[in-house]
């Protein structure tokens, strides 16, 4: 008895140093660490492995139905490729481990940085941060970045439920594998069983910086220039060279007779006779993807965190940042059927491949077939980034503002005096061979402080870079909201350098879409014919950069323009905004905070396709103790001390007076002191202990 006494003390004293992998429903605080570093792929135990027939083996083995296959589990494989390639790993595996937690709850998530050369932040992507927009994890935006060796207590309160994601915010450690899934649970019992889907692009010749930098400066492999890739509709897509599409960090690399490599892929299990929930998360860096799964019935019922009214779908689109919920109900014969998906680009082949098993079927690949939409049925499609799809059907594409809560909800009312209304233009204007990502006409410039916290160390403003109509700049765009105001967003990609279609994110809220417009398109062929007309981008029409865009119609205002959704306008955070078309999204302004607006296509993004909303800066909660600040060093620092005419060791001798005076130093040896009278406690205790059992066995 006395040793289980002196067991549960220990444990006791240092349990607040362990932290869970998980949250009970009963738990009021939920403690997680999340360690960043480099991994190698298909290693393990200082071993290369190589893939066969869906399975893992030693590099040396040649007779593989001799050969023990190693656990997938334990390697890193992405597309299986023969050579082992860096990427970012969360506790050692890509994606990062699921957190799951429940609506209510306090979160404490430890971020560790133990990279070599590169500081790191994590965003919680769809996640309010109500109250805390410190916890938002924007580098120069709400926080510095964690430095190499150095760590980031985020900690926040779930008031949300729903699919949700986490990843890094800084450059292009998203596409190395820097994502996990975040998935918030109401505190009641599952309807049913459920999987999560975490959809990425995977290169394995470049690293995800090489993917950015090759656009940018000269885009060639094998010695020929790449170009860029369209949609049906003649959007075009940023070059990125795909080599593979991986599910949970798991795909298969197909060369160019069409042969794939045999990697091994992630398989979902179900259960004839049940129904089950998918989360799908679209985590990569660019492109859309058409998801479907053989000989089942897709209905979606919630986007982005946000419950939608049941809609039976056969392919739905998911673009990057975007989630997407749906269930389907395992009622076919016990077998094993493809889920696939498919990039938008025309005249290309980049898909994935995953397994839906049924207990019981044999481990092996499926041999189904994909729903021939032309021949068999007249297919539904959801979320294209344009209207008309005649490869799979005839009939319209159901857009998402075509979709509908599924609770009673008020969107943000039109209050006169209370309502202001942003048109925000994204595009690629300019001049040849000058033409950056930019948000009307602004090209975002990231601060080098953490403007939270050092508000007037900013020193890119807009109003100092000779910004305005028809003009392009660089600077720190944003734009100010008032406490409590509805704001309408009326986002386009119209004018000059509408080349694309963008998914936009707004950190801190998720919008109401409250109505789509799409440019006029041939119905036959899918292809866009003219821009829409019911924005007018004003200006020069020989530039026509569109950064002062207004409705066509002047009487356009508030409530009062035609086919605007006032009841059961289905939210979101991420939105495609369709080339030639436009968004209009409403929000109210009741988040004090900095938050982040960017087309989610990372290229688009550090090309400076960003603004920041500063919503209600007078009223930001506490600032949290210690939080760091950053700031460039720049010339002339010296210069403004008041003892310049002091030498260095006139200015040390007076610094220093014997003592210590910083409190950080003092409250670290205060603790380190603390911890050191501990251990001497513990150690009388166990020698008391063992004095107490030596003289009992006498």
């Amino acid at each position: 008895m006395i040793h289980f006494n002196v067991i549960v003390f220990l444990l006791g004293l240092f349990s607040p140093l362990v932290y869970s992998h998980g949250c009970r429903m009963e738990d009021d605080e939920c403690e997680f660490k999340l360690v960043i570093s480099y991994k190698l792929t298909m290693v393990v135990n200082r071993t290369l492995v190589k893939p066969y027939n869906g399975k893992l083996y030693r590099y040396d083995v040649t007779r593989f139905t001799d050969a023990q296959p190693i656990p997938t589990d334990e390697v890193i494989t992405m597309d299986g490729f023969s050579e082992s390639v860096k990427v970012i790993a969360v506790n050692g595996t890509v994606p990062g481990p699921t957190i799951e937690v429940y609506k209510g709850q306090t979160v404490i998530i430890e971020v560790e940085n133990e990279l070599f050369s590169e500081g790191t932040t994590m965003h919680w992507h769809g996640i309010h941060q109500k109250g805390t927009p410190y916890m938002d994890g924007v580098p120069w935006v709400t926080q510095c970045p964690i430095l190499p060796g150095q760590s980031f207590r985020y900690e926040f309160n779930i008031t949300q439920t729903g699919t949700f994601w986490y990843h890094s915010h800084l450059g292009t450690q998203r596409n190395m594998g820097l994502f996990g899934a975040f998935i918030i649970h109401e505190k009641t019992k599952p309807k049913m069983e459920e999987h999560v889907m975490l959809i990425t692009e995977y290169n394995h010749n470049w690293d995800a910086d090489m993917s950015i930098i090759k656009p940018r400066l000269g885009h060639y492999l094998d010695g020929e220039m790449i170009g860029r890739t369209k949609s049906l509709d003649g959007a075009f897509f940023t070059p990125l060279n795909v080599d593979s599409v991986l599910v949970n960090g798991r795909g298969r690399y197909y060369d160019e007779s069409g042969k794939h490599n045999g990697a091994p892929l992630t398989v979902f299990e179900v259960e004839s006779g049940k129904e089950y929930r998918f989360r799908v998360i679209a985590a990569g860096a660019l492109y859309p993807f058409e998801v479907s799964v053989d000989g089942h019935q897709i209905v979606i019922v919630a986007s982005d965190g946000y419950g939608l009214k049941p809609t039976p779908v056969d392919y739905f689109i998911i673009n990057p940042g975007e989630r997407f919920d749906f269930t389907i109900h395992a009622n076919n014969s016990v077998g094993n059927y493809w889920i696939r998906g498919q990039t938008l680009q025309m005249g290309k082949n980049n898909t994935f491949e995953a397994i839906l098993r049924y207990k019981g079927a044999p481990v092996e690949e499926p041999n189904s077939t994909v729903s021939d939409c032309i021949q068999q049925k007249n297919c539904t499609l959801l979320n294209c980034p344009f209207l008309y799809n005649p490869h799979k059907s005839d009939k319209p594409c159901l857009t998402f503002g075509d979709l509908e809560s599924n609770y009673r909800d008020v969107r943000p009312p039109f209050l006169s005096g209370k309502f202001k209304e942003h048109f925000l233009n994204f595009a690629f204007p300019g001049e040849p061979g000058n033409t950056p990502a930019s948000i009307n006409g602004r090209v975002f410039v990231e601060p080098t402080v953490n403007p939270l916290t050092q508000p007037n160390e900013i020193d890119s403003p807009c109003d100092n870079a000779n910004c305005g109509v028809d003009k392009m700049c660089r600077c720190t765009y944003s734009i100010s909201l008032k406490p409590d105001d509805t704001v309408q967003i009326v986002m386009t990609s119209l004018g000059r350098g509408n080349s694309d279609s963008h998914p936009m994110h707004l950190h801190g809220h998720s919008f109401y879409v409250v109505k789509m417009g799409f440019p006029k398109y041939n119905e036959t062929s899918g292809q866009i014919l003219s821009n829409n007309k019911d924005i007018d981008c004003r200006g020069d029409p020989k530039k026509n950069y569109c950064n002062d865009a207004t409705w066509s119609n002047s009487n356009w205002e508030g409530d009062n323009v035609p086919g605007i959704k006032l009841e059961n306008a289905p939210r979101k955070d991420t939105i495609m905004v369709p080339k030639g078309g436009y968004v209009v999204v409403r929000i109210v302004a009741d988040n004090p905070g900095l938050w982040l607006m960017h087309c989610h296509i990372e290229l688009h993004s550090m090309g400076g396709m960003a603004l920041v909303f500063n919503e209600s800066f007078a009223r930001l909660p506490e600032i949290p103790d210690n939080l760091p600040k950053c700031h460039s060093f720049k010339k002339g620092v010296y210069n403004n001390r008041k003892d310049t005419g002091k030498n260095d060791k006139e200015r040390n001798d007076q610094n220093y007076n014997g003592g210590i005076n910083d409190p950080t130093v003092i409250v670290v040896l205060g603790v380190l002191f603390g911890v050191l009278c501990i251990l001497v406690i513990l150690v009388i205790v166990f020698l008391s202990v063992l004095i107490a059992v030596l003289k009992q066995r006498k």
